[in-house]
């Protein structure tokens, strides 16, 4: 019996499960090592190393063997890192070395579980319990760990286990990383070693000032409600500050302007010291500074302006051998995020940086686009840029020593491809991930004066004679997104929904990255006119070079989250050009979206309400007249089942026919092979009907 896509898609969490990530490379060029699971159907993620001698693949750690039950019992902050970064699989999915990646540390069932990498041997510390974000000293000594919002210690043998420092309140938490941190800026984690082993850079943060929020489970009323801390636009954040704690004890605290910089971008500790980034909460000044261990002192090692905003970077700040700053700057002359070393830019206008993936020595590693649907790996070392990567698609990697890692997703082939490149040869870490049964055929169109990047996906064997089809836009359409790349498995979807007897359009429009910093902030202050521009401005393209195919009149459009609130607003706003749409976890009224995202865009709510009350789909309900469906699941703490009940509440008071599909237990993401599966069809379903 052959297995469905939908169901496929869902056993194989999208094609994600079997694919090698997380790498982590020894400094003498001895071993690298990496996550995996299994097979592409097996969401137990396992560490391997690869021995670069021989090139052996060695499993280091299986939790079916480790585990002490069947069911995974995460604590709370672990739950909650994996939504905040979308994480789908279950097992290893996190783990930490020191420096010579000699030794691992990581969690399973809320223990302390430390590794060998040279000899594949695993064993358990007995600590406080549960364990959150275990990461060895440099050295190898010592493991740090959050447990009850404490940040602990233990020695590698096991011996020492003891509390650093304890919150003064249940508000408290050391170590941690806040929901605004982890969600929006990127940063995950809330402690740093010194490179000596002897000290933390410890964030504490305090969410006394948050709101709380009530998300409550209807199925299972005997349940009590999870309370959670969520700053919504215009509200309080959490307060964040820093010490320098020692393994002894001792605490230092670090001093910066926190009234005028409120918020803790990143943090790090090298050989110069501890570096730490602050951002306004306006976001239009970021700050660099230089740590002093002693006094806890800052200096301004790097100021950034942007009159509308700084995007934050992945991967900076960081260093040079040298004690050079890596940084960005936004070239407002070129209209080009550009590479900058001790200040001087020196990656050419036109290429726009996305992230840096590491620094050794003197050399950079970073990706980069310039072509906005591909993303290349680039080196960078004084006098010298290559770009390491080839072909159309979209690359990452990572190096130390004389090791590189490049990975690579491509249009023209299935899966992920995995190169480690050495002084003695390459080797190539296998992908388990299952092949899909659908094989896409994609057309990569440039759409309009503006040249928006759109792709057009008709029903597999589809020619002229078999008559115009019902137009399916699928956007994400954001910031922050993109969906138009040239990767073949970004469109397994779109293949399956083009063969239901859709023509597929997709479009990323002004907003979404890979364009450009004017590009990017092309919304500030409206999201709805240029981003339903924009789609319109593709559909109307993706017709004039399918004239045979797609049928303007039948024209449906669904999308999640972001690409939500795109959708029901395209059927609000210009019922004249969609006629159906489905909108899933879609933000409604952004002013209970959280402040770092939403502030960024449409300002302080008290200080620009007109913003907010113009991005609202609250105010439009009354201009419903396209059958809408929404999709929201009861357990997200994201954008939370208040938005969809919102806007549902004010369509049946002006009297407008919709309907609502609440997903019961359900986050922000769909993981449940069942929900995953199901949730596709039904969506068909509805867009058939009422596409004809």
């Amino acid at each position: 019996m052959t297995t469905s896509y939908p169901r496929q898609s869902a056993r194989t969490r999208r094609f994600t499960l079997g694919v090698p990530r997380d790498f982590r490379i020894a400094p003498d060029g001895s071993r690298l090592a990496f996550l995996r699971t299994k097979s592409g159907t097996d969401p137990v993620t396992c560490l391997w190393t690869l021995e670069l001698g021989g090139g052996e693949e060695r499993l280091v750690a299986d939790p079916a063997a480790l585990a002490s039950s069947g069911q995974e019992d995460l604590p709370p902050e672990e739950r909650a890192r994996r939504e905040r970064v979308r994480e789908q699989a279950g097992g290893i999915v996190g783990y930490a070395t020191d420096r010579e990646v000699r030794r691992a540390a990581f969690t399973l069932d809320g223990r302390l579980m430390v590794a060998d990498l040279r000899e594949a041997a695993v064993r358990t510390l007995e600590t406080a319990t549960p364990v959150f974000d275990p990461r060895p000293d440099p050295t190898g000594r010592r493991v740090a760990y959050v447990s009850g919002r404490t940040l602990r210690v233990v020695e590698m043998d096991g011996t020492g286990d003891r509390a650093l420092v304890r919150p003064e309140s249940e508000q408290v938490s050391y170590g941690l990383a806040e929901f605004i941190a982890a969600e929006e800026m990127g940063r995950t984690r809330g402690h740093w070693w010194a490179p000596d082993g002897e000290s933390l850079l410890v964030a504490r943060v305090d969410e006394t000032p948050v709101t709380r929020w009530h998300i409550a489970d209807p199925a299972n009323p005997q349940r009590p409600a999870t309370e959670i801390a969520y700053p919504a636009a215009g509200t309080p954040n959490a307060y964040v500050s820093l010490y320098v704690i020692g393994v002894d004890g001792g605490r230092t605290p670090v001093v910066w302007d926190r009234a005028e910089f409120p918020y803790l971008v990143t943090a790090g500790w090298d050989r110069h010291g501890p570096l730490i980034v602050v951002q306004s909460r306006d976001q239009r000044v970021m700050r660099v500074l230089q740590v002093s261990p002693a006094d806890g002192a800052t200096s301004v090692l790097h100021v950034s302006h942007d009159p509308v905003w700084l995007e934050i970077v992945r991967g900076l700040p960081a260093r040079t051998s040298g004690g050079a700053l890596v940084w960005t700057v936004e070239d407002a002359d070129t209209d080009t995020r550009r590479l900058t070393v001790d200040g001087v830019p020196v990656t050419p206008p036109g290429l726009q940086v996305r992230s840096v993936l590491g620094v050794d020595g003197d050399a950079v590693l970073f990706t980069a686009s310039e072509e906005p649907t591909e993303v290349h790996v680039w080196s960078y070392a004084p006098g010298e840029l290559t770009r390491l990567s080839e072909g159309q698609g979209v690359f990452g990697g990572a190096r130390a020593g004389k090791v590189t890692v490049l990975t690579a997703s491509r249009l023209d082939r299935d899966g992920v491809e995995v190169r480690v490149i050495t002084p003695g040869g390459e080797h190539q870490i296998a992908s388990r991930a299952e092949t899909p049964v659908i094989t896409p055929s994609v057309r990569l169109l440039h759409a309009g004066e503006r040249r928006i990047r759109t792709a057009v996906v008709l029903p597999t064997g589809w020619k002229a004679a078999d008559g115009r089809l019902p137009v399916l836009m699928d956007p994400y359409g954001g910031p922050h997104a993109q969906r138009v790349l040239a990767v073949r498995r970004a469109y397994n979807e779109a293949q399956w929904l083009a063969d239901q007897g859709f023509a597929v359009v997709i479009a990323d429009g002004r907003g979404t990255p890979g364009r450009g910093p004017a590009w990017e902030r092309a919304v500030h202050g409206d999201f709805a006119g240029p981003v339903l521009e924009d789609q319109i401005t593709a559909l109307q393209e993706a017709a004039r070079n399918f004239p045979d195919a797609l049928d303007l009149s039948r024209v449906g459009i669904r999308g999640w989250s972001f690409g939500g609130w795109l959708a029901a607003l395209a059927v609000l706003r210009r019922p004249d050009v969609f006629h159906a749409a489905v909108a899933g976890a879609p933000v409604t009224d952004w002013r209970l979206y959280d402040t770092h995202y939403t502030e960024r865009y449409l300002g302080h709510p008290d200080e620009e309400p007109d913003n907010y009350r113009r991005n609202s789909l609250i105010e439009d309900a009354a201009k419903l007249e396209r059958p809408l469906l929404l999709i929201h699941g009861l357990a997200d703490d994201n954008v939370v089942a208040a938005h969809t009940l919102r806007l549902s509440s004010a369509l049946l008071a002006a009297g407008r026919p919709h309907s609502v599909l609440p997903l019961s237990g359900v986050t922000h993401m769909t993981p449940q092979e069942v929900v995953a599966e199901n949730l596709l069809k039904l969506q068909v379903e509805f867009l058939k009907t009422h596409l004809g």
